[in-house]
């Protein structure tokens, strides 16, 4: 099941409400994506760390086979 933009940017928000959040489909099919999030929240942490926090904001939306959300392609930084 393909999730929709809206979707992953609402999941995010959640975790994020101040961020400033892009997400583009790559391929057109709804599975593979990719999310640009700057969050102040992220200052002083390092990349590993501000992927993680975003990839549990999706709450398991991408885990395993059967994960609603196939592909994302994640960026993450602090305001510059």
């Amino acid at each position: 099941m393909a999730m929709e933009a809206r979707d992953i940017e609402t999941l995010i928000r959640e975790a994020f409400p101040k961020a400033k959040i892009t997400i583009t489909d790559l391929a057109g099919d709804g599975n593979h994506w990719a999310a640009e999030v700057i969050d102040e929240s992220f200052r002083g942490l390092n990349r590993v760390q501000q992927q993680r926090a975003v990839y549990a904001s999706l709450k398991g939306k991408m885990d395993g086979a059967n994960g609603e959300l196939h592909a994302l392609a994640l960026t993450t930084k602090a305001p510059d």
